[in-house]
């Protein structure tokens, strides 16, 4: 028969090993913890001294840091990641330009320029999507030179697409709501693209 005192034993040596697995486990937790708080410092490092080298290097790195984990410190993931940013904001361009042509009491010469936008915004969506096809075979490919190439052509051309929208407004009598939404909206993806085109050099 077992003694209280052989009971009590027990009941110690099980709470004893019960708070080593505890202590075991939380060391394990922090220190995974600090593993991944240094590695989120090091790539957000890396983000951010890429971002530097851009026209625009506050906008990149608001819209490159949050994908620092996926990022970490591969400049095609980067890359990768800047042109899939600018792809889904023209995407929003496009959706909130095909909202403005629906607006009533349209005149001629905004109902044209509306759809001139919505059609220069279009071929930069098909051009970004492009360039990001491209940009996932460029790694290893044995045409990286030219393969760069395309992608600076493509993506310079979705630059002039974003101009050639606000330029239509020249000369043209056109509501302050309208041009104000269009001009916003091609001015940040402008700078987006603007960017995207001095991470490439990053990839040479």
């Amino acid at each position: 028969m077992s003694t209280p005192s052989f009971h009590m034993f027990r009941l110690v040596l099980v709470c004893c090993f019960s708070i080593l697995l505890l202590m075991s486990i939380c060391v394990q937790t922090i220190s995974a913890a600090t593993t991944d708080k240094g590695c989120t410092k090091t790539y957000k490092k890396f983000i951010k001294s890429a971002c530097n080298s851009t026209t625009y290097p506050k906008i990149c790195y608001g819209a490159l840091s949050p994908n620092a984990s996926a990022i970490k410190t591969d400049p095609y993931k980067l890359c990768s990641i800047a042109l899939s940013v600018t792809l889904k904001a023209t995407y929003k361009a496009y959706l909130s330009i095909d909202a403005l042509s629906k607006m009533r009491g349209l005149s001629r010469s905004e109902k044209e320029i509306i759809g001139d936008c919505a059609e220069t915004t279009d071929d930069a969506i098909y051009q970004l999507q492009k360039s990001l096809k491209a940009l996932a075979r460029l790694k290893g490919s044995n045409h990286k030179a030219d393969e760069i190439s395309d992608l600076n052509t493509w993506v310079s051309a979705v630059l002039t697409d974003e101009y050639t929208c606000t330029d239509d407004f020249e000369g043209q009598k056109v509501r302050k709501d309208v041009k104000n939404t269009i001009n916003k909206r091609m001015l940040y993806l402008a700078k987006l693209t603007s960017n995207c085109l001095a991470l490439f050099k990053l990839l040479d």
